[in-house]
């Protein structure tokens, strides 16, 4: 399987006329942050559901810019994260990333201290604008029918896991699972992206990828704002899932519930974003179609 690999994220289940169900974990971290996920992710099957001996697996943190968290990802979440997935049994790790047109990711890493996670996973940094950038075709695409893609994000790994932060953001509504995913597109095409419908462009370049693991860290988020800055409040939790649009999901649901002064409204489903993956199938169509556990 390779990071771009494409399954089939149906709405019905192998059993015939039955809806799948989407689990998303809202867990409250409470001691330490490494228990906190290992009990997310339990919930979710336990990381041998996700992690086979020998993978290779691909990390996309949010490295948009140097930033601190939660305008880009905490270096010690993903620190514990990673070394939860080297336990499971994962040979490597990668983290594959490209930060915002003119900045150097690889400063950006340093600054915000993932360099130093890096080597101490062992792990291997992939900066993606030191390679080539293939043309791909998003089949599920309405208003973006395909980008260039960076090619170390579509080769060389067994598994996907995203680990985005969670905020809003003055643009695209809000930064989740499938935003996150415009660090992979050349800086022309993300470009191109904001000059108009971009919260639809941001599902229509999600839908090319199906992430085998989703690990939002939603321990501070941003209410008003973003990306870069903004009103921080920390509801202190992990939203986790197997599905990209059912995490994004909780994770509006949880910026909404502060009453902020942001775009948002009050219902998850007319937000673009949400509104037009659910429209292109990438997961659920509604409440029913998930199940939420909380702890």
């Amino acid at each position: 399987m390779t990071a771009s690999s494409r399954k089939t994220d149906s709405s019905s289940s192998p059993i015939s006329g039955t809806t799948r169900k989407y689990p998303v974990i809202r867990h409250t971290v409470r001691g330490s942050l490494r228990s906190s996920i290992e009990k997310a992710i339990g919930q979710l099957g336990g990381f041998e559901r996700f992690v086979t001996e020998g993978d290779i697996v691909t990390l996309k943190p949010n490295l948009n810019t140097a930033d601190p968290y939660p305008a880009s990802s905490d270096p010690e979440f993903i620190r514990e994260f990673g070394s939860l997935i080297l336990e499971a049994g994962a040979k490597k790790i990668r983290i594959v990333e490209s930060s915002m047109f003119r900045l150097d990711t690889r400063e950006v890493a340093e600054k915000v201290g993932l360099a130093d996670v890096v080597e101490e996973l062992e792990a291997e940094l992939v900066i993606l604008d030191e390679h080539d950038w293939p043309h791909q075709k998003f089949s599920q695409g309405q208003y973006m029918k395909g980008g260039q893609i960076g090619g170390p994000a579509l080769i060389g790994s067994d598994r996907l896991f995203l680990v985005p932060c969670l905020k809003t953001h003055k643009l695209a509504g809000f930064t989740g699972a499938m935003k996150l995913l415009i660090g992979w597109v050349r800086g022309r095409d993300r470009i191109r992206m904001h000059i108009r419908k971009l919260q639809e462009k941001i599902a229509d370049l999600a839908s090319f990828f199906t992430p085998d693991l989703v690990m939002m860290d939603a321990r501070k988020v941003f209410v008003t704002g973003g990306p870069a800055s903004g009103t921080i409040e920390e509801p202190g939790q992990i939203i986790t899932g197997d599905n990209m649009l059912s995490v994004d999901v909780e994770g509006v649901k949880l910026l909404q519930s502060y009453k902020a002064d942001n775009s948002l409204g009050s219902d998850v489903w007319a937000v673009p974003q949400i509104k037009h993956a659910a429209r292109i199938g990438i997961g659920p169509k509604s409440d029913q179609d998930i199940i939420v556990h909380k702890s």
